[in-house]
């Protein structure tokens, strides 16, 4: 339940702050070097991410990883 819990949370993070910078999915992705439908189901929180994943995506989002993670 609380892996659930942080995955769907910390989904609606990266779903924010990419809606904030006006990207789409598809977007996204490419400057992520993610394919669109890895982000889809990061923002849905059906995937378990990498630690390497993570940062890759609080990178192209210009956050700290921590920014993502915090008071989850």
């Amino acid at each position: 339940m609380w892996r659930e819990f942080l995955l769907t949370e910390l989904g609606k993070r990266v779903r924010e702050e990419r809606v904030k910078r006006g990207l789409t999915q598809e977007e996204f992705g490419k400057i992520a070097g993610m394919h669109r439908t890895y982000i889809g189901a990061v923002e849905r929180g059906e995937s378990n991410l990498t630690l390497t994943n993570l940062q890759k995506i609080a990178d192209t989002l210009n956050v700290k990883t921590a920014e993502l993670l915090e008071d989850l």
